[in-house]
């Protein structure tokens, strides 16, 4: 399938690289749809007047990725179409709306209770309080993508229907809970059994995994996340620039 593709020769950013984001670009945008086959390599670099190793090149970058999959007598076919997030003070069920892939929620947990001494001091709450855990699967597309959990002050915790109906940032946000900033660490590791059952994945299989702890304006812990995704539907980016 032909797609529209503009190469940019003056910048330093290699070919390949132009070529496999121009691709990925039609996937998100839903130019390209699962099982959707690319244009093959001969035409392609015909047409962009590109070698075919650096063809070969951009294909091999989506495949590591894992959006598109090379299959012997069919050719390169899309899997599935990536989830593209930049590092921001967003929430994950407002970006997948923004990005059109219908987000849907499961509510597996809503647990009040009082936190242990570890947890209340990461929310910044006095000894006695309550906190809400909130445990989700997030599906984007139908197909399963995160596994969010989440603790917050219960004083401020939108109620457990309103979770299935929408994110989590909009119930505070609802309730006049403006996060201003938030610490994040980002990482990876293996899914174990019981993530890999929610995530529709095998155990030992990839996840990207991020914590957050998000303040609101006058510096109070609004809530601690702790979120794994599947690290085949998805990734962050981030700009960095030259001081």
């Amino acid at each position: 399938m032909q797609i529209p593709v503009e190469l940019d020769r003056s910048t330093p950013v290699p070919l390949y690289h132009q070529l496999a984001q121009a691709i990925e670009a039609a996937i998100v945008r839903g130019d390209l749809a699962p099982g959707d086959r690319l244009e093959n390599e001969l035409d392609l670099a015909g047409r962009l007047k590109l070698s075919r190793p650096t063809i070969r090149q951009a294909i091999q970058e989506l495949v590591d990725k894992g959006v598109v999959v090379r299959k012997r007598g069919v050719g390169t076919q899309v899997v599935q179409n990536p989830v593209h997030r930049s590092v921001e003070l967003t929430s994950l069920y407002d970006d997948l709306s923004t990005a059109g892939m219908h987000p849907t929620t499961q509510l597996l947990e809503y647990r009040i209770g009082t936190p242990d001494d570890e947890l209340r001091i990461e929310l910044g709450l006095p000894v006695g309080a309550e906190a809400v855990t909130v445990k989700r699967l997030r599906r984007a597309g139908g197909e399963p993508l995160a596994l969010m959990i989440n603790h917050l002050p219960a004083e401020i915790c939108p109620p457990a229907g309103e979770l299935e109906d929408g994110g989590l940032y909009k119930g505070l946000r609802s309730r006049g809970v403006h996060i201003r900033l938030a610490r994040q660490r980002i990482g990876a590791r293996a899914a174990d059994e019981e993530e890999a059952a929610l995530l529709g994945d095998e155990p030992g299989a990839p996840l990207l995994t991020m914590q957050r702890t998000a303040f609101d304006d006058a510096g109070k812990v609004v809530e601690v996340g702790r979120h794994a995704y599947r690290a085949d539907r998805y990734f962050f980016e981030t700009t960095v620039v030259d001081r």
